[in-house]
């Protein structure tokens, strides 16, 4: 027995172990195999106490070399309880040998005690090996003791039961040999105990089948499906195979796996692009913008919008879950990131119960003069009444003047006196005043101010409109104070077709009695507006691309070239224009100019103290502008020489509405000098020349 840990050596078949042939003390003896290759140690726990003795069974290769060192590891030592003998319960209780008493072999037992008994008349007197170590007078049994120390029977009792377990946990793990771990399982496939091919033949057939198999995905509120190996998956057999590990040597550890299972999962392998395409190709049902809450309005019932979360596909995250769990989950959880909304559902029930719902309770009247009025009817509050985020999870009312001004301005326009600007007449030859109009009209801003408290109030809602007297932009006075009193500038022109003039005309009226104030810059464009077949304009001649086509509106350049020369001799500054692309016979060369609706634009500015008024009328044949203001520069046009001419090119296109036949004519570069003067000194003022350069008429022959 040794003296470091009072353990006691047997073999595994059952023969106590003979002592060395020194004398000495008896090592703890190994108990395993017949070839000591799962040998251990059976050995009394010296942490233990004597009322709950334990005893540990340790391997060799785990003993300590340090005899200090008492804890043994884990994984090698197993501890049993040193359970009590059937003898009698009112043995005196003895103390428990220290670490350094051994134990020798008491009679009854299946070997003999080292070296011979002691025989003769004083056998009895000498001294035996005690359960307790060694003693120094003659044995004094206990009454009622069968002659062997509870605690030996314990400690014998305890090596026995581990010599039993100890030879079947090393049955059992030479059986299992190579084989996979107890209570594996991969997917919820078992293949504990079974060989590396045997657990792999069954996971290709019971695991393999699911690669092509729909998986159920759940992102959030939304459910799919997707096929693993159409993601790019696949199982790596040999790696899942190798986290099963191998046999466990830990008694224990085998214990327990009679009774649990162990899930390893499987090992895939990804093809990325594959797998980023199959998770992508989900994002046009998984994600989706917050809905936030609301309340609208379909005819005169409120309508309220439940709020509603957004949510995001988490892209890597999503792809990480369905690559590690595809083969062993029931539905494969991917993850989402929401997007909150900042209006809750107690803010809808708010401004539905307290804002919408009584808003369409009933009409709204607005009074007017003659005994008129206005109605915004219940079914029409949805067109003026809106909701907004307020911040705090809730709704905010807002009313649209604008919306409702333009339901019931027009029931009360008939009560109205719109303001009239004074305007000038040339019946008599020479301008006169013709007396402004001040307005009379509704401030519908002012009326409408209480309508949240309006459609908030019950039973009738009635208002009366507010009347406020409105100035024309040009009073009667104002106009006097123009100085409008004799043609500062005219230009007539002419040549034009039946078409052109039609639009020349109609164009011409539309400009016919504007009024340029000083300062003012006057657009041909902008006050023409459009010039398409609703406002009257006919398909004519224009320059396109260089070359004679049809447009409606076409032929509105003449009247340009026309304005621009009276603006011209009438001294107002050239604020923009654009000559055309080729030299037109019937206008001066390097004055005249195009217009092209959204485009190109001719624009003066009346930069003279006074104000200008603008006569225009046409002829069958011709077309006439004059400027009316105070005369106060003359203006001198000084023409210059044609150089540069270049040959024209020929076109020939098919023939058609599409071909305008031409002769051609040569481009050429000339020159225009503007020279102003004072009218009442003859000083010259300023002097100005624009050169242009023309190209040349192409041919055009249709065929």
């Amino acid at each position: 027995m040794t003296d470091g840990d009072g353990g006691i050596g047997r073999h595994a078949n059952g023969h106590v172990a003979p002592p060395p042939e020194d004398g000495g003390q008896v090592p703890g003896h190994s108990v395993g195999d017949a070839d000591d290759t799962q040998a251990v140690r059976v050995v009394l726990d010296p942490d233990s106490g004597p009322d709950s003795p334990t005893v540990r069974i340790e391997r060799p290769d785990q003993a300590q070399s340090d005899p200090s060192q008492t804890a043994a590891d884990d994984a090698a030592t197993m501890i049993l309880p040193a359970v009590a003998s059937d003898g009698p319960t009112d043995v005196p209780a003895e103390p428990f040998p220290a670490p350094g008493q051994a134990y020798s072999e008491v009679p009854g037992s299946e070997a003999a005690p080292a070296g011979p008994p002691p025989s003769g008349p004083g056998a009895a007197a000498q001294p035996t090996a005690s359960p307790l170590g060694p003693q120094t007078g003659p044995a004094s049994p206990q009454p009622g003791s069968p002659g062997r120390s509870p605690l030996v029977k314990i400690a014998i009792g305890a090596a026995a039961l581990g010599a039993v377990g100890l030879v079947a946990y090393g049955a059992d793990y030479a059986l299992s040999g190579d084989s996979v771990p107890r209570g594996v399982t991969v997917a919820g496939v078992d293949i504990g105990g079974l060989s590396t091919a045997d657990a792999e033949a069954e996971l290709r057939a019971q695991v393999g089948p699911r690669a092509d198999q729909p998986v159920a995905v759940q992102a959030g509120e939304v459910q799919a499906e997707i096929v693993p190996s159409e993601a790019g998956l696949a199982v790596d057999w040999s790696a899942t195979l190798d986290r099963a590990g191998s046999q466990p040597l830990n008694p224990i550890t085998r214990l327990t796996s009679f009774f649990s299972d162990r899930e390893i999962g499987v090992v895939t392998t990804t093809d990325p692009v594959k797998l980023t395409e199959a998770i992508d190709g989900l994002r046009m049902r998984t994600d989706r913008a917050p809905l936030e809450g609301n309340v609208v309005f379909e005819g005169a019932t409120p309508i309220a919008v439940t709020p509603r979360q957004g949510q995001n596909l988490d892209g890597q995250g999503a792809e990480a879950a369905f690559a590690e769990n595809w083969a062993n989950a029931d539905a494969v959880e991917l993850p989402v990131s929401v997007v909150a909304v900042s209006v809750g559902q107690d803010g809808v029930d708010r401004a539905m119960s307290e804002v919408a719902v009584p808003a369409v309770a009933t009409d709204l009247v607005v009074t007017g003069r003659d005994g008129k009025s206005a109605v915004l009817r219940r079914d029409q509050i949805g067109g003026v009444l809106t909701f907004a985020p307020d911040g705090n999870g809730g709704l905010t009312p807002q009313y649209n003047m604008d919306a409702a001004i333009g339901l019931l301005a027009p029931q009360l326009a008939g009560t109205e006196v719109q303001p009239k600007d004074a305007t000038f007449s040339l019946t008599g030859g020479a301008p006169t005043v013709v007396p402004a109009v001040t307005g009379d009209m509704i401030e519908w801003r002012k009326t409408l101010e209480q309508l949240p408290a309006l459609l908030a109030q019950p039973g009738p809602r009635t208002t009366a409109a507010i009347y406020e007297q409105k100035p024309p932009a040009l009073t009667t006075a104002a106009a006097d104070k123009l100085g409008i009193r004799q043609v500062i500038g005219e230009f007539t022109s002419g040549g034009f077709e039946y078409a052109s003039g039609v639009n020349i005309r109609l164009a011409a009226s539309e400009i016919n009695g504007a009024v340029v104030k000083p300062g003012e810059t006057f657009s041909l464009n902008g006050h023409t507006g459009p010039r398409g077949s609703a406002e009257g304009y006919v398909e004519s001649g224009v320059i396109n691309n260089g070359r004679p086509a049809k447009a409606v509106g076409g032929g509105i350049s003449q009247l340009a070239t026309t304005l621009y020369n009276a603006a011209y001799f009438a001294g107002m500054e050239d604020a923009g224009h654009t000559e055309h692309s080729y030299y037109i016979s019937r206008y001066p060369a390097a004055r005249e100019a195009t217009v092209f609706e959204g485009a190109i634009d001719l624009k003066f500015t009346n930069d003279s103290p006074t104000g200008v008024l603008i006569q225009a009328f046409g002829t069958g044949s011709d077309v006439t502008v004059r400027l009316w203001g105070t005369k106060t520069v003359d203006v001198q046009s000084i023409p210059g020489e044609r150089s540069a001419p270049t040959d024209p090119n020929t076109v020939t296109l098919p023939k058609g509405p599409g071909c305008i036949a031409s002769s051609g004519a040569k481009g050429f570069t000339t020159s225009d000098t503007r020279v102003i003067t004072d009218h009442a000194t003859g000083q010259e003022i300023s002097r100005d020349t624009r050169t242009v350069k023309y190209d040349p008429v192409p041919i055009v022959k249709c065929e």
